[in-house]
């Protein structure tokens, strides 16, 4: 080690207790101060574990000879004082941040401040504390939003309170884990901002985990963990010629056999009836409308939002945090009730029949609708019973969900345990379990890896060949160019609905005549918000 390196670590094994193959294994790894790394990998990869290690949450192995873990020169796992002095410097954000629901998001920084900072560090500087906290979330896009309960924020706005709380003691180190996780790419491009101008304002180190390898491309350097492995350390600006995605997928394809199967594919599908055409309304929307609150304190999360959604159709709902999305989402699902307009799936009007419109649909949330408690084969076996599926029926459905979505190896796990993208792939399997006409997504790849991304875009495309209509939320650009159409929500009011490459034409200006579909969502979002400048904040609904 050398005085520059805020982060050494060498010869790094951690091996939870039951599991024969390690989390990490035989892991170097050294970041200098000022540094900012991206950290990459698939789910279950180690990545967690890894950054639960640098802030002194788990202990690594001792049996093996050589294990060396230093911050700023210091060994954390040595003794108690070592280990708070290290915590001292350290922010660590998880990816299930603590925030406290019931307290405002003033009230939550000034307790984070208060729980963090000794009363000697607090004296005299209540007023260099506030000006802080006024920076930071001026920055963060929550200035105006000081006096609402964290718990009525919308996902993305929680996760930017998430990270204001981690800023608030000036940490030396950061550590994030997966920070823009479910945050739009306009929302994820301020928080990079935010980082940045710490990096340079403040000289921390970083180590940003991230699902999202468009965001890794903007770190000087990324470090790729797969099944404990590290696989790759460098420059995003690889030299092979492949684009940058396709380099970590083949690294990890190269590590671990592809987990999906794809000839199991056609298990889970027997397509739907040849009687129902192809251009068939499974999902209308007519003025479609939800108002929170009464008086000065009412905001319209939703607006006036119509929608005609044939079979077969992969149908994106894209906008920021705070848009309108997931309102629009639970209202067309029956989980909230419109104020005003009317809605149906497969002709039936969620108003007049909420029971048997719900039974054509399977609906996937941000938040997954997973008994903790239960293993993954329990949970697959209740949602089986709720749909009414006949024993033998359910049984051979289940054992090919479990083979598509690679989750035998977790089948006797409690959902609680299972990796984040596991998690996922077993929400996904009980919202199809009963095989829907509809399926609903709310952001279901938000935290998954690349490569399970692709294989679940696989699924849903045949899905959707098969005549299922899929009806997603995403803030992932690339997964938006797989949609058949896409309505783009600012404000809780539809902005413009078209096809992607059409939206791409819109956002086409001299500067950027062939945008990505990122760049259009950018572009599209930031004319709309220099549009309505002077028109009032709807309050961000979810």
């Amino acid at each position: 080690m050398v005085s520059d390196d805020i982060i050494y670590v060498k010869n790094l094994f951690k091996t939870f207790k039951g599991e024969k193959a390690p989390a990490l294994n035989d892991i170097d790894f050294i970041l200098k101060k000022r540094q900012m790394a991206a950290l990459i990998g698939p789910d279950g990869a180690g990545k967690t574990t890894f950054l639960r290690i640098l802030c002194g949450l788990l202990k690594p192995d001792n049996s093996k000879e050589g294990t060396e873990v230093l911050i700023n020169g210091i060994s954390p796992f040595d003794n108690e004082n070592n280990l708070m002095q290290v915590k001292k410097i350290i922010g660590y954000m998880p990816q299930k941040f603590g925030l406290y629901e019931d307290l405002t998001v003033i009230e939550n920084l000034n307790l984070f401040v208060s729980l963090n900072g000794s009363k000697e560090n607090l004296n005299g500087k209540t007023k260099e504390n506030k000006e802080l906290i006024d920076t930071l979330l001026d920055f963060a896009g929550l200035i105006d939003f000081k006096t609402r309960l964290a718990g009525n924020l919308s996902g993305g706005m929680k996760q930017k309170l998430g990270l204001c709380c981690t800023l608030i003691t000036k940490p030396e180190l950061l550590l994030l884990d997966e920070p823009s996780v479910g945050v739009d790419p306009v929302s994820r491009l301020e928080l990079m901002e935010i980082v940045k101008k710490l990096v340079t304002e403040n000289g921390i180190s970083v180590i940003w985990s991230t699902s999202y390898l468009d965001e890794a491309e903007n770190f000087e350097r990324v470090f790729l963990l797969s099944e404990g492995k590290k696989i790759y350390d460098g420059s995003p600006k690889i030299q092979t010629g492949e684009a940058f995605e396709d380099f970590v997928i083949n690294k990890i394809k190269e590590n671990r056999a592809n987990t999906l199967k794809e000839a199991a594919i056609e298990q889970i599908t027997n397509g739907f009836s040849d009687a129902i055409p192809k251009d068939f309304i499974t999902i209308y929307a007519e003025g479609l409308t939800k108002i929170y609150g009464k008086g000065k304190k009412q905001f319209v999360a939703a607006d006036n939002v119509n929608l005609s959604i044939k079979k077969g159709e992969i149908f994106g709902l894209l906008g920021p945090n705070g848009a309108g999305k997931s309102t629009t989402f639970k209202m067309l699902c029956g989980l909230i009730r419109a104020t005003k307009g009317k809605s149906s799936i497969m002709g039936v009007r969620m108003d007049e029949n909420p029971s048997l419109a719900r039974s054509y649909l399977g609906y996937m949330a941000q938040k997954f609708s997973l008994f903790g408690d239960l293993s993954v084969v329990q949970n697959l076996n209740f949602f089986a019973g709720v749909y009414g599926l006949p024993i033998m029926d359910g049984k051979r459905r289940i054992a090919a969900l479990l083979e598509v979505f690679d989750l035998k190896k977790y089948k006797n796990y409690d959902a609680k345990n299972l990796p984040l993208g596991y998690k996922q792939r077993l929400a996904l399997s009980c919202a199809i379990v009963h095989n829907p006409p509809v399926l609903f997504l709310d952001e279901p790849t938000s935290g998954v890896d690349p490569l399970s991304r692709r294989e679940f875009w696989n699924q849903i495309n045949f899905l959707a060949k098969n005549g299922t209509t899929v009806l997603i939320t995403t803030h992932f650009m690339d997964e938006a160019q797989f949609c058949s159409r896409i309505s783009m929500i600012f404000k809780g009011k539809t902005l413009v609905t078209d096809t992607p490459d059409n939206l791409k034409k819109l956002a086409a200006s001299e500067s950027n005549p062939k945008p990505t579909m990122q760049d259009a969502f950018i572009e599209l979002i930031l004319r709309e918000r220099e549009n309505s400048a002077t028109v009032p904040d709807n309050g961000g609904a979810g």
